[in-house]
This record gives structure tokens, sequence and C-alpha cells, in this order.
């Protein structure tokens, strides 16, 4: 049913009902497609939002994106990346409120697909890495999933978190300096 909203909306934005162009989106349009909410989900996920807190944070970016075509703002130029900014934002808004309640298993069965089932080898990587993450501070933290999970080039989170491009490079070689440091510390890599 997804990928057929998903779609509908693709074609009806195709044809000049696009959502931040400040006209009203068709009635039924989802804004965003189905490889953005996935996209989003795993932005949220990574960024320490329990798996039962996702589908808020899905109708949160949706929120934004159909406020932002209301009040007329110039459409984003990358609304994929824009979409994952804001998951983030969201996603550290919510850590900060929380203050980690809900733990790591939650955020990795969120994340975990049934289809490719992983070894042994990969989970404990992945415990690993998310417990680093944890420990990051949250500007690294946001960066490291922008990046490596969101994959957004360096330039597009820099102009999304509206710094340089400078600051976005040393956030993540520190934020990966010591994300190594801890998977040789857990004798993981």
């Amino acid at each position: 049913m997804l990928r057929g909203r998903a779609r509908r909306g693709r074609e009806a934005y195709a044809g000049g009902g696009d959502p931040l162009s400040g006209a009203d989106p068709p009635s039924g349009a989802d804004p965003l497609d189905a490889a953005q909410e996935r996209r989003v989900r795993a932005v949220l996920a990574l960024g320490g939002v329990p798996q039962a807190d996702l589908p808020d944070g899905v109708q949160q970016v949706r929120l934004r994106l159909l406020e932002r075509a209301a009040s007329g703002r110039e459409a984003p130029r990358d609304v994929s990346a824009w979409a994952a900014v804001v998951a983030s934002n969201l996603a550290m808004d919510w850590h900060r409120a929380k203050r980690r309640q809900e733990r790591l298993g939650e955020r990795l069965a969120a994340l975990r697909q049934p289809a490719h089932p992983s070894g042994e080898d990969s989970s404990v990587l992945s415990v690993a890495v998310a417990q680093g993450l944890d420990e990051l501070p949250d500007a690294q933290r946001q960066v490291v999933v922008l990046r490596f999970y969101a994959d957004l080039p360096v330039k597009s989170i820099a102009e999304q978190l509206g710094v340089p491009e400078g600051t976005v490079k040393s956030r993540l070689h520190t934020a990966v300096r010591a994300l190594r440091a801890r998977l040789h510390e857990d004798e993981v890599v």
C-alpha cells in the first residue's frame, strides 16, 4: 500500500503539485516517498529514537515539510537531504529530553531487515558501533549519522546544519577516531 501511495504522490508532484511550491498537495499525496521514509526512519533510529516512536518521528518530518510549503518558504534544493537533517534534529531533541531511556536493543531492532539475516560477527560489530555512537557528543553523533547512515555528502551536511564544511569534517574526524578507539578497546576489530 505504501508503494502505491508513494508512486501516486510522485506522479502528482511531477504534474506540478509539489508540496514545497506553496500549492496545496493533491488529496492523499504523501510528501515523502518510500525511500525518503526509510532514510528518515534510519536517521531517527540511529539518533536514539526508540522503535515505538519512529512512526511519530516520520509524521513530524512530514508535518514540517507540509508546514514549510504552507508558509510559502522556498523549497529546499534536496528534499531528501532536508528531510534527513530534520529527522536528525528531531532525534537530537528526543535524545536530550529522554536521556537514553530506551536502550540499544530497540534501536537495532528498528534497523534490522529480516530479508538480510546478519552473521554473529556483524551483529557484534553493529552493537559495538551503536554503543560507540551513544558515547559521542550530540554534534558528532549527528554528523556521523548524516554522513554514513543517511549517506549525505559533507557539503550538504554543512549547508543543512548551517556550519562550515571544515566544522563537519572536524566533527567527523574526531567521531570516527573515537569510534575506532572504542572498537579496538572492545576488541571488535
